[in-house]
């Protein structure tokens, strides 16, 4: 995916993934799958155990991260998540934390 994509075509969505999430990479490895389909963003710890996605680029790589979430890394259990729409805010790059 490029990050060349004029702004007007950027959305952002964001996702709250619950489960076994924290302490198994999840965030590290969502990086590293939003920055391979060209996503800016970020992924952070709720305090109640889940994690909170930010996902802004084109529609198609937001779809497909949407995916992953639902599998996550090796040794995530993902049992339920949530989508909504967000603004883009202009983030660039992804980040955890």
């Amino acid at each position: 995916m490029s990050r060349g994509a004029a702004s007007s075509d950027r959305i952002a969505a964001r996702f709250f993934v619950a489960g076994t999430v924290q302490g198994v990479w999840f965030r590290a490895s969502t990086r590293s799958r939003a920055l391979e389909l060209g996503l800016d963003g970020y992924a952070r710890n709720c305090s109640d155990g889940r994690v909170k996605v930010l996902a802004i680029g084109a529609s198609g790589a937001i779809d497909a991260l949407e995916q992953w979430l639902w599998r996550g890394p090796e040794r995530a259990v993902v049992t339920g998540m949530t989508r909504e729409s967000a603004l883009d805010n202009g983030e660039r790059g992804f980040l955890t934390g």
